[in-house]
């Protein structure tokens, strides 16, 4: 009974040994074909989802490097401008000679085509005098009291300042008019007072 069960079981094992068919073999090639087609599928799509990514990115990443390099150029530029506005704003008694008043031309016509040369590139002069003070345009270097004028005004300009399309790249640097509030005006005179009194009692002593 058992030899029947062995010489059965090598006859089971035999017949799952037989070869595969073309079909079998076929079959098996095409499940593999279809495993691999969908993987390089995927990474086509994760490829193409990236490059489409880099070409958004791209420009955006030109423009500002550009941006970046003419905003430093710009101002490496400003204080070679403000030596010439310098120098200008001092050439009176240059002027009183006929070569020094060709020379002083000389230098405003320098001037006047740099300013125009920044102007090209979106370059600006921000207002100071006259104006209200703005802090994110104007640097208030010290404060003044003029009576006359109102509270907040620039009064003088230190220094011009300039934006580049809108954007501020130096902010003007100015003097800002302060004119007292009627609190500090009444502790101002009790302070006075307070000075006064005590002078006084120093000269009765």
């Amino acid at each position: 009974m058992t030899d029947k069960k062995t010489k059965k079981k090598e006859s089971d094992e035999k017949k799952n040994d037989k070869p595969l068919t073309e079909v079998e073999k076929l079959a098996l090639k095409v499940d593999m074909l279809a495993k691999e087609k969908d993987e390089t599928f995927e990474k086509l799509q994760r490829i193409s989802a990236d490059y489409a990514n880099y070409q958004k990115r791209t420009p955006k990443l030109i423009a500002d490097s550009v941006a970046y390099e003419k905003k430093a150029i710009i101002r490496s530029l400003l204080p070679s401008f403000d030596n010439l506005a310098l120098a200008l704003a001092n050439a009176g008694p240059a002027t009183e000679t006929e070569a020094g008043d060709n020379f002083v031309k000389g230098v405003q016509l320098v001037y006047d085509h740099m300013l125009d040369a920044l102007k090209n590139h979106g370059v600006e002069q921000i207002e100071a005098a006259g104006k209200q003070f703005d802090p994110t345009i104007h640097e208030a270097m010290m404060r003044r009291t003029e009576e006359d004028k109102p509270d907040n005004i620039v009064l003088e300009e230190f220094q011009v300042g300039f934006k580049l399309n809108g954007q501020v790249i130096r902010p003007s640097k100015v003097i800002v008019n302060m004119i007292p509030s009627e609190d500090d005006s009444k502790t101002q005179d009790c302070d006075a007072d307070d000075k006064d009194s005590d002078a006084s009692g120093e000269e009765n002593q």
